[in-house]
């Protein structure tokens, strides 16, 4: 059995309400073993024997859109992968300290050179982006409340489906699941899994071990 996360997208947004015992019993129904959940924002933690994550991911939307009555965005990713993303430094410590947030962005596949350089028009003096394979991480220099962009102007710019996470939410949910492995949480130490961005002009570079093939990108501004 391999251990999976699901991240789920509108989960007790909008005026829709799922307790998080109702999501654990659809994710049982669905034969999977292990099932718990972190936090009330749509993130399950699961057994399967399957190896083929695009297919548990349209197993659970599936699954979710019959047992809720609507459509549930579904992004899959391993415990090694939440570590990597955990650990990953998309922009420089000086940097992080003095900003508000750090949202991650969950998406389905990496995106394309014309939706990065439409992220790239995205970026404003409050605003920075980054992209590595499949996650996308938004700094925050003030409070998500006063920025001009939201999770649906960049899922418009990327031309993919995402759900976004605080960094803070991820790195609880990494250490929960490395004490639960017997190691120590993997967040802030050793090298990153890619190319670090550093200063504020575009960069990109390849990670060594990109997610379903092909070579994940990173890009990052700031204005």
């Amino acid at each position: 059995m391999t251990r999976y996360i699901a991240f789920l997208r509108a989960i007790n947004v909008g005026g829709r309400v799922v307790t998080m015992a109702r999501l654990r019993d659809v994710f049982v129904e669905m034969g999977f073993r292990g099932v718990e959940t972190f936090i009330a924002s749509g993130n399950v933690v699961f057994e399967s024997r399957a190896t083929d994550t695009a297919a548990l991911e349209r197993k659970i939307e599936r699954a979710l859109s019959t047992a809720l009555g609507y459509e549930v965005a579904t992004f899959v990713r391993t415990p090694a992968e939440l570590a990597a993303i955990a650990r990953y430094e998309p922009f420089a410590s000086s940097v992080l300290c003095g900003a508000a947030g750090l949202n991650v962005g969950f998406m389905s596949a990496t995106p394309e050179d014309a939706a990065l350089r439409g992220l790239d028009s995205l970026a404003t003096s409050c605003d920075r982006f980054h992209v590595n394979g499949r996650e996308l991480y938004w700094l925050l220099e003030k409070k998500q409340s006063e920025s001009k962009i939201s999770n649906a102007v960049l899922e418009r710019a990327m031309k993919a489906r995402a759900t976004f996470r605080g960094i803070n939410t991820i790195r609880r949910l990494n250490a929960k699941l490395s004490a639960k492995a017997g190691g120590s949480p993997r967040t802030g130490a050793g090298p990153a899994p890619a190319a670090r961005a550093r200063g504020a002009s575009p960069a990109r570079a390849r990670a060594a071990s990109p997610a379903r093939g092909g070579h994940a990108r990173s890009r990052s501004r700031s204005a």
